[in-house]
């Protein structure tokens, strides 16, 4: 068996792997003589079939099971004496296509290799870690807002408006007959909300309490009820009352409703979780700012075909996001931009770098921690969550999905602990900025 190097460039490489006739004889042979001890044959005894016979009827078979190993095998060596590491699933083509038993087998061989990567002192990294603290006035802005979520609605004397509540009886008819689902007693109805078709509370901004009115609406033409979608309707409603929101108070009932036993213990709460919110983004910033050192201080090759497809996927992704009418991928060949391909090109360089660290400073993602990821991700399909683990289970390119980002925050905070990390005190509204211009970029 020999392999022949025909192409070292850069990160490219490709070879030829020559395996003789001969070599593929013996194995074929060996392969025979360990098979036949098992073998029955009619008109032999099990183990006496002759060699002649095996290899009439099973040498085809035996044949190509062991070209396929001995290609594998003789890649595998390479890889292992080169130390090369494909950067993608190696290509592999036979070159005598009208190959027959007896000829040698030619295969040409070819991938990029992922690249070396430098050596970086992180102590030489110099970062700062924005801090806020929640203060008094945080906490009481989210307070107010908690009472927001948790408002009452109060009887009011005059017309009704946006934001008001509104209960009343109603009946819907289309073509003067009532139509299944268009009934309701006592229902409130909050004005602004859009809960009902478009149009209907619209209708009744300006009515009061004891009034009857009509309100006419046209259901969208892809409306749920095919008997309905895009026919005109009528809405006979009549008022019974007329409410306003008001704020609940911010009180120790309040607190109750939120699962802590007085306000000064939801306060508590409150300002753990905006401490939390705080330190989030804040390291969300302190990971850009890393990253920007780190795709400024590190240089290497990086292999054409991964940035390829990068870029792809990153103009694919921009393009839904610009038309999102279109949800599947029936669509014309979409060309990355230059844009695109630097973007693509930083993503795959500082994704190498970070791998690399991470195996060397031997990172790892636990059993807890991918499960953990997969609970997160279960509560997105409420209802479907045995559906979801069992996918989970069956699709380990998907695991590897959930592992990835995982791995590289374990990676950032180990190169965290290693940098000249400084904290700076700032206000909320500094930090909010800090992390809009992250989004800009």
């Amino acid at each position: 068996m020999q392999v022949t190097e025909t192409l070292n460039e850069g990160l490219k490489r490709g070879y030829t792997i020559t395996v003789t006739a001969a070599e593929l004889d013996e194995k074929v042979n060996q392969k025979l003589v360990e098979a036949q001890p098992d073998i029955e044959m009619k008109g032999f005894r099990k183990g006496k079939v002759p060699m002649a016979m095996l290899k009439k009827q099973f040498g085809p078979r035996v044949l190509g099971e062991s070209m396929q190993e001995a290609i594998d095998g003789a890649m595998n060596d390479h890889l292992k004496e080169s130390g090369d590491r494909p950067a993608a699933q190696p290509e592999m083509k036979m070159t005598n296509e009208d190959w027959k038993e007896g000829d040698d087998v030619v295969v040409e061989v070819s991938y990029e290799r992922l690249p070396d990567v430098p050596e970086v002192d992180f102590k030489d990294i110099k970062l700062e870690r924005l801090v806020v603290k929640a203060d008094d006035a945080s906490v009481t802005e989210a307070l107010e807002n908690l009472a927001k979520t948790a408002q009452s609605f109060e009887d009011k004397d005059g017309a009704a408006e946006n934001g008001d509540q509104v209960v009343m009886d109603f009946v819907g008819k289309v073509d003067g007959e009532a139509f299944e689902g268009g009934t309701a007693a006592d229902y409130p109805l909050v004005l602004g909300s859009n809960s009902f078709i478009p149009g209907f509370e619209d209708g009744l901004v300006g009515v009061k309490a004891g009034e009857e009115k009509d309100v006419d609406v046209k259901f969208p033409e892809e409306y749920g009820a095919e008997n309905l979608a895009g026919k005109d309707a009528v809405f006979t409603c009549t008022i019974k009352a007329v409410k306003a929101p008001a704020d609940a108070a911010i009180d120790d009932e309040l607190a109750k409703k939120f699962g802590a036993e007085d306000l000064e213990g939801l306060k508590g709460q409150i300002a753990e979780r905006l401490q939390e919110e705080y330190k989030g983004a804040a390291r969300a910033v302190a990971k850009r700012s890393l990253l920007d050192a780190l795709d400024g201080k590190v240089e290497f090759d990086l292999p054409e075909s991964l940035v390829a497809q990068e870029a792809s996927q990153i103009a694919h992704q921009l393009w839904h996001e610009e038309n999102p009418d279109v949800q599947d991928h029936n669509h014309g060949e979409i060309e990355a931009t230059d844009e695109h391909k630097a973007l693509a090109a930083r993503r795959v360089k500082l994704g190498l770098f970070l791998a690399d660290i991470g195996q060397k400073a031997e990172v790892s993602v636990s059993d807890a921690e991918l499960t953990q990821a997969v609970m997160n991700q279960a509560r997105q399909y409420p209802g479907q969550e045995r559906q979801f683990f069992e996918f989970v289970q069956q699709n380990a390119q998907f695991r590897q999905q959930l592992q990835a980002p995982i791995f590289e925050d374990k990676v950032v905070d180990h190169i965290f602990d290693v940098a000249d990390v400084t904290e700076k005190e700032v206000s909320k509204d500094e930090l909010t900025a800090a992390v809009e211009a992250l989004e800009d970029e």
